[in-house]
C-alpha cells in the first residue's frame, strides 16, 4: 500500500514538472508574457511615487496647477505604457497557450495513430475525444493566467517591499512579514481545490465517454427498448458532473474570499499605521513622516498584495490543469515529450518499393483483446516473396486477427519478420508504405467517392483515381450516380451499400505500390460476376507482389497459390493446393 502511494506521489511530481516544461514549446511568447508584467510593476512604483509627490505639492506646498502639469502628464504616460504592456502580455500569453495546445493535440493525435487498433478499441472513444479537446483546453488558464501570475507573485511583492523600506522601514517590514502568509493559506486551500478538480475532470471524462458511446449506439438502444434507461443514466452522470463542478467553484470562491480578507487586513494595517503616525499617536520613525511618504506607502499597500491576490484568483486554474494532465496521462498511458509539432507531423516517406516481401512468422500466438481466449497457438508460417496465400476457416477463428498481427495492428507473442527484419524494428512510415492492408470494415469519410479513393495516395491525379476505380469495379455503380466519382457520401460510407463501400476502399490499394498486400474478405458482399471482375484486377495487381487473403470465398481461394485453414488455433494445410507451384513452407510448433 505504501509503495502504491509512493508511486502515485512520484507520478504527481512528474506531471507537475511536465507542466512547468510546457513553456519550452512557445519560448518567445511565454518569456514576453512573463517579463512585461514585471516591467509594468516597476513602472507602477514610479507612477505611485509621482502621484504621491503631486498630491503633497498640491496639498502641503500649495503648488499651482501649471507647475503640476508635467508630473501629471508623466503619470498619464506611465499609465498608458502600463496598459499597452498589459495588452501585449495578454496577447502573447494567448499566443503561447494556442501553440502549446496545438502541440499537445498534435502529440495526442499522433499517439492515437501510433497505437494499434486494439489499444484504441479498449478505450472509450468519447473519453479519448474529451481528453484531446476538453482536458487540453483546461490548460488554457494555467498557461495564460497562472504562469504570469506566479512570476509576478514571486518577484513583485519582495521588490515592492524593498523599495518601500527606504521610505518607511515599518511599512516595508510589515509587507515582508504579511505577504508570505497569503501563499501559505493559498497552498492549504489549494490541496482541497486540486482534489475537487481531479474528481470533476474524471466525472467530465465519464460523461463525455458515456454520451458519445450512447450516441453511436442510439439505433441499437432504440431497437432493444433501452433508450429511456440510457437517457436516465446520462442524466444521472450529468447531475454528478454538476455537483462536482459546483464543489470546485465553491472552493475557488471560498479561497478567494479568505485571501482577499488577509490582503485587506494588510492594507488596513498600513493605513492605520500611517494615519496614527501623521496624527502623532505613533512615533516609530527617526524623522517626521511627510504626506508624500505616507501617501506613497498607502498607494503601494494594495499593489504589494495585488500579485498575490491575482495568483490566488488563478490558483484554481492550476488545480484544473493538474487534474486535466492526470486525466491525459491516464487516457494515453503517459504524457508526450517532443520538440514540438514539427517532430510529430512528419511527412510519410516518398520511397516506394514494389519488390515482393517474404513473411516469416515464428511461434506466433494471438489472444482476443480481453486475453481470455487463445486464437492462434504458437504457429510458424513462411510465405516466400511473391506468393499468394489464402487463409480460410470459420468466422471468428482468427483469420483477421492474424492479418492484423502481420500489419502490426495487434499485439502478439512470437516473431514476425518481413524480409528478415522484425516488424517491431520497421519504422512506421516505411511499414505503411511497403504493406497495404484492407480490413473487413474499411473507413470511409464524409467526402466524394474520388476523395475517399485518393486517400490511398494523396498525390494521385484524376486519371489514376479513375483507373483505380475501374479496376476495383467502382465505376459500374458510380456512373449511375448523379455526379459520378464526385458524388458525396456520408461519414462511414453512408449512401453506399456494404459491397460498394468495400470496393471504394479496395480502389485505394490500386493507387499504391506495396510489396505485401493483406486483404480481409476483399470480395465480401459481391455477386459472382462482380467478384470475378474484381479478382481479375486484383490478381493482375498482385503479380510480382506477396499477397495474403483471409476469405470464405472458394473463388478467391482457387486463385491463390496456397491455401491454409485455421482449425483449433492452428494454421494447417488447406484441402487443396494449386499444383502449379510448390506448397508454402509451414512450420507448426507444438
Amino acid at each position: 500500500m505504501q509503495q502504491t502511494d509512493s508511486t502515485q506521489v512520484d507520478a504527481i511530481r512528474d506531471q507537475g514538472r511536465w507542466m512547468m516544461r510546457l513553456w519550452r514549446h512557445a519560448r518567445a511568447p511565454v518569456v514576453v508574457a512573463i517579463t512585461l508584467p514585471l516591467i509594468s510593476g516597476l513602472l507602477l512604483v514610479a507612477q505611485a511615487y509621482l502621484l504621491a509627490s503631486v498630491l503633497h505639492r498640491a496639498i502641503v506646498e500649495g503648488a499651482s496647477p501649471h507647475t503640476l502639469l508635467t508630473p501629471v502628464l508623466c503619470i498619464a504616460g506611465l499609465l498608458a505604457v502600463r496598459i499597452g504592456l498589459a495588452i501585449v502580455a495578454e496577447r502573447c500569453g494567448i499566443l503561447a497557450a494556442e501553440r502549446i495546445k496545438f502541440f499537445l493535440r498534435s502529440a495526442s493525435h499522433a499517439t492515437l495513430l501510433d497505437h494499434r487498433p486494439d489499444w484504441t478499441a479498449a478505450r472509450s472513444s468519447g473519453a479519448l475525444s474529451s481528453a484531446i479537446i476538453d482536458q487540453i483546453e483546461s490548460l488554457d488558464g494555467f498557461l495564460v493566467r497562472f504562469l504570469p501570475a506566479m512570476a509576478q507573485a514571486a518577484i513583485l511583492p519582495l521588490a515592492f517591499a524593498v523599495m518601500v523600506l527606504p521610505v518607511d522601514w515599518v511599512v516595508g517590514l510589515l509587507f515582508l512579514v504579511t505577504a508570505p502568509m497569503i501563499p501559505l493559506f493559498m497552498a492549504l486551500v489549494g490541496w482541497g481545490a486540486e482534489a475537487a478538480s481531479q474528481a470533476q475532470a474524471a466525472a467530465f471524462t465519464r460523461l463525455s465517454g458515456l454520451f458519445a458511446d450512447r450516441l453511436r449506439a442510439i439505433v441499437t438502444l432504440k431497437l432493444f427498448g433501452r433508450a429511456e434507461s440510457e437517457t436516465r443514466s446520462v442524466m444521472a452522470a450529468s447531475e454528478g458532473l454538476r455537483l462536482r463542478t459546483l464543489a470546485v467553484l465553491k472552493i475557488a470562491f471560498l479561497s478567494s474570499a479568505v485571501l482577499e480578507f488577509f490582503a485587506a487586513l494588510g492594507v488596513a494595517g498600513v493605513a492605520l499605521y500611517v494615519g496614527l503616525t501623521l496624527l502623532g499617536f505613533v512615533d516609530l520613525r527617526l524623522s517626521v513622516l511627510t504626506l508624500q511618504a505616507g501617501l506613497f506607502c498607502l498607494l503601494m499597500a494594495p499593489e504589494v498584495y495585488q500579485p498575490l491576490r491575482l495568483l490566488a484568483a488563478h490558483y484554481h486554474d492550476r488545480a484544473a490543469a493538474k487534474a486535466a494532465v492526470a486525466e491525459l496521462a491516464r487516457q494515453f498511458d503517459g504524457l508526450p515529450e517532443s520538440a514540438g509539432p514539427q517532430a510529430i507531423l512528419k511527412p510519410t516517406s516518398d520511397t516506394h518499393s514494389a519488390a515482393p516481401i517474404a513473411v516469416d512468422m515464428e511461434r506466433v500466438s494471438l489472444h482476443t483483446p480481453d486475453s481470455r481466449r487463445l486464437v492462434i497457438d504458437s504457429t510458424s508460417l513462411l510465405v516466400p516473396a511473391g506468393r499468394h496465400v489464402a487463409l480460410v476457416g470459420e468466422s471468428g477463428i482468427g483469420k483477421s486477427t492474424l492479418l492484423e498481427a502481420v500489419a502490426r495492428m495487434r499485439a502478439f507473442e512470437g516473431t514476425i519478420r518481413l524480409d528478415g527484419q522484425d516488424t517491431a524494428d520497421v519504422a512506421e512510415p516505411e511499414l505503411r508504405t511497403r504493406v497495404a492492408f484492407l480490413g473487413q470494415r474499411p473507413r470511409l469519410f464524409h467526402g466524394t467517392i474520388a476523395e475517399n479513393i485518393k486517400l490511398g495516395c494523396r498525390s494521385a491525379g484524376d486519371a489514376e483515381v479513375h483507373e483505380a476505380a475501374r479496376r476495383a469495379a467502382v465505376l459500374p455503380f458510380a456512373t449511375q450516380l448523379p455526379d459520378g466519382l464526385d458524388t458525396l457520401i456520408g461519414e462511414g460510407g453512408i449512401g453506399l451499400s456494404g459491397g460498394e463501400a468495400h470496393r471504394v476502399a479496395l480502389a485505394r490499394i490500386f493507387l499504391r505500390d506495396p510489396g505485401l498486400v493483406l486483404l480481409d474478405e476483399p470480395t465480401a458482399h459481391l455477386d459472382a460476376e462482380t467478384e470475378s471482375q474484381v479478382l481479375d484486377a486484383l490478381m493482375a495487381f498482385a503479380a510480382g507482389r506477396t499477397m495474403i487473403v483471409a476469405t470464405h470465398s472458394a473463388a478467391v481461394a482457387d486463385r491463390m497459390d496456397s491455401v491454409y485453414r485455421i482449425v483449433g488455433a492452428k494454421v494447417l494445410s488447406g484441402p487443396h493446393v494449386r499444383a502449379a507451384r510448390p506448397a508454402v513452407a509451414l512450420r507448426s510448433v507444438a
